[in-house]
């Protein structure tokens, strides 16, 4: 494995997606409810998009301490706004953005591989009440992970890095720990 971990690297694979394809989101961070401490919480621009991970189900182990795992991801976006949906609400255009990108992280993960997990499909959705006035939804994806990160490192040999020379190998005495009688 690289340097970082599983998780890192799942976390910034996620991260790098989101930059190079959703330029309207503002902000990606691990989620820690930051939106319902808005007031207490390092603050951060909006459109924000937070991710937390989970594993479900029973791993299938792969052998020599690796797992195949089932990942949850999910995927909360938030955007702090007074902007009404309404028709000829002020701004409607504005809060309408906020739904067309909810839609474009669906088409950028559903569907997905990438290096660190692969068959992403998205497995719910929904609001989430934040008691403040910020819209917050969660779409939930699943991905499958082979995670190797407790998997001793094995030196690997390149073809070449390995010589053999001809000549006597070394001298072994065998022993005979038994003896059979003879008949004669």
């Amino acid at each position: 494995m690289d340097e970082l971990k599983l998780w890192a690297l799942l976390y910034k694979e996620i991260c790098e997606l989101f930059v190079a394809q959703l330029q309207s989101i503002e902000w990606i961070d691990l989620w820690h409810n930051q939106v319902g401490f808005l007031e207490d919480e390092h603050p951060f621009p909006t459109p924000a998009a937070f991710l937390a991970f989970r594993i479900l189900g029973e791993p299938q182990d792969l052998g020599i301490n690796a797992q195949r795992i089932v990942v949850q991801l999910d995927v909360y976006f938030f955007y702090e706004t007074f902007l009404d949906t309404f028709d000829g609400g002020y701004n409607q255009e504005g809060a309408l953005t906020y739904l067309n990108t909810i839609t474009d992280i669906h088409a950028l993960l559903h569907g997905s591989s990438g290096i660190n997990y692969s068959e992403c499909k998205r497995v719910g959705f929904g609001p989430v009440d934040t008691g403040s006035a910020g819209n917050l939804y969660r779409q939930t994806f699943t991905m499958l992970v082979e995670d190797a990160s407790a998997s001793p490192d094995f030196v690997g040999m390149i073809p070449g890095d390995v010589s053999i020379e001809q000549g006597g190998g070394p001298d072994v005495e065998i022993e005979r720990p038994f003896v059979i009688p003879s008949t004669t």
